[in-house]
């Protein structure tokens, strides 16, 4: 497992692994079962000069999860890939906020926290195969987001399981909205945030993305 104290550093050192040591699968590169910790979550937005990471889209994906409104008309009008995502009434799968709401999962959590500080169970679940008839237009990326103490801190720690994560736009703008989330909880129970830990099945870059850095460095010089 990896330890990086920002999410920045994450994302660079990520990107390198994955261009140098990848396998090529259906336009990307890959690797697979990869586990790192982010030490630091002060800072939940990436700033490296060659990711142009847009504060003022994950800001609007961060306010539409807390709407909880499924509809994905409001993100499709910032950028249009959404369109593909939504189904015949416009929904799609992948507003986090509607599935932490569903059965009042968010609340569930924060109140076994408050009851047990080492409870085994502060698991909010995303993606469901048991619901794979709705799959058709928008499967969700997250599997779970948990959430834990440890006896040797006063810090809430997170966990996050991908199936499946883009790191150029998908692990960046993901991390953010996480962190944002872990912030919410942690003022829920009156503590301080810890580690954030992020495991993905398939991490990958799209073909698109492998030249974005080296493009960046040539232009500079």
């Amino acid at each position: 497992m990896w330890n990086f104290k920002t999410v920045t550093e994450a994302f660079e050192t990520m990107y390198d692994k994955i261009l140098e040591k990848g396998v090529d699968v259906q336009g990307t590169k890959a690797i697979y079962n990869q586990m790192f910790t982010i030490l630091d979550t002060s800072k939940p937005i990436v700033e490296t000069p060659w990711r142009k990471f847009s504060i003022k889209y994950a800001k609007e994906e961060w306010d539409w999860y807390l709407s909880g409104d499924r509809s994905g008309e409001r993100m499709a009008k910032i950028a249009n890939i959404w369109y593909n995502h939504m189904d015949e009434r416009g929904y799609v799968n992948s507003n986090y906020g509607y599935q932490w709401m569903r059965n009042n999962q968010l609340k569930y959590v924060i109140d076994l926290l408050k009851k047990d500080r080492y409870t085994r169970q502060a698991f909010i679940t995303i993606h469901d195969a048991k619901e794979n008839d709705q799959y058709k237009f928008d499967t969700p990326c997250t599997l779970s987001i948990g959430f834990h103490f440890t006896p040797d801190s006063d810090k809430l720690n997170m966990t996050v399981i991908m199936r499946s994560n883009d790191l150029v736009y998908g692990f960046c703008n993901d991390a953010y909205c996480f962190i944002k989330l872990q912030q919410i909880v942690c003022e829920s129970l009156n503590c301080k945030a810890g580690q954030y830990i992020h495991y993905a099945h398939n991490l990958h870059i799209y073909k698109r993305h492998f030249n974005m850095k080296n493009n960046y460095e040539s232009n500079s010089n």
